[in-house]
């Protein structure tokens, strides 16, 4: 009995200890980052995905592969005749999907080690452009794109990926003429249960939502600079099914800080603008730092990574590096990002 006392003593002190340390990390402030570059080619990476250790990759002039603790692989598409690039990639428990800009859409199927494929869904359109592309399970999928019609282009999958089939828009809150989407990180896409966000830009720049895996929709409006064609929300991220954060700005205005961010704490519905005329410019990749409770945010873009600890009131440079186009945390301190040339890991302290 007394050593049995003694054990279960021992069991709650861990417990207490456990718990005061995660409280302790959620308040932490991260105040330095350091860099490991994983990989570098002849490249232009706006999409990531990552699996423990495994981040795959899509990129421009047919590339694709995954970089691994192990192994780095790369695999470029050279007999097919078209000049595309990859901007939108999902990852399932068994397979690495990817979707390419431009006319045609082209969207392979490959198995997790890149040797297998087939070609799963083709769209040959003047107007065609898929922007993202994202799974709420193994077996439903949605990828979203600028519109052929006076809706935005949605394809969803029910089967995991072997058959596409695009929405009707009758089925679709319109777009006006000049909104669409940017392919800047793979982020127009947002899942949260059985919840997504789709965010448009250029003349209009609004969240559509969708509560029950895409088959009803509605659509907000924001507060985000918008009426030009390179102006609007770029990326979004959703820290949970109520807090949600959307970025962009102009595109040719890269240094204008103002009318680019703005915050939900209702799903959605209404947004308000945060940080004017502070922190980053233009931003193509923003994200939630994990087990922030929604008050820490990193993005990349134009003026470098920046980091906010107050939900997107404030903001602090860590880099001025603006070849990174795309970022995605794989632990609470750890993320890895991608663009111009290389993958590179970021450690946060």
């Amino acid at each position: 009995m007394k050593n049995s006392f003694i054990y279960w003593t021992f069991l709650c002190l861990i417990g207490l200890t456990a718990c005061k340390t995660s409280k302790e990390y959620e308040s932490k402030e991260f105040t330095s980052i350091t860099i490991d570059t994983l990989y570098t080619s002849k490249i232009s990476i706006r999409a990531i995905a990552s699996d423990n250790d495994t981040i795959y990759f899509g990129g421009s002039d047919k590339k694709i592969g995954f970089v691994s603790a192990k192994e780095k692989y790369e695999k470029q598409l050279t007999k097919l005749p078209y000049i595309f690039e990859f901007r939108s990639i999902a990852l399932t428990s068994k397979y690495v999907y990817f979707l390419s800009i431009d006319n045609p859409a082209l969207l392979y199927r490959y198995n997790r080690n890149l040797k297998q494929s087939e070609l799963v869904y083709e769209e040959k359109h003047e107007k065609v452009f898929y922007d993202s592309m994202h799974f709420w399970n193994d077996e439903e999928g949605i990828a979203i794109g600028d519109p052929t019609e006076d809706c935005l282009s949605i394809i969803i999958t029910r089967d995991s990926g072997k058959t596409w089939n695009k929405i009707r828009c009758v089925q679709l809150p319109k777009v006006i003429n000049g909104e669409g989407a940017f392919a800047a990180s793979n982020t127009n896409i947002c899942i949260k249960g059985n919840s997504c966000w789709v965010v448009s830009g250029g003349k209009q720049s609004r969240v559509f939502y969708s509560k029950d895996k895409g088959i009803s929709w509605e659509v907000f409006d924001t507060p985000i600079v918008q009426g030009e064609a390179m102006t609007g929300i770029f990326t979004a991220d959703f820290y949970n099914e109520k807090i949600g954060f959307i970025a962009g700005g102009n595109y040719e205005m890269p240094n204008q800080n103002f009318q680019n961010k703005a915050i939900t704490f209702d799903g959605g519905k209404t947004w308000k603008l945060v940080g004017e005329k502070v922190g980053f410019g233009y931003a193509s990749c923003v994200q939630f730092v994990p087990n922030s409770k929604g008050k820490a945010l990193v993005s990349v873009g134009a003026t470098g990574l920046f980091y906010s600890n107050d939900f997107g009131n404030s903001w602090k440079q860590f880099t001025t590096d603006n070849s990174l186009f795309t970022i995605r945390f794989v632990s609470p301190t750890k993320a890895i990002a991608a663009g111009k040339d290389k993958i590179i890991s970021i450690v946060f302290q």
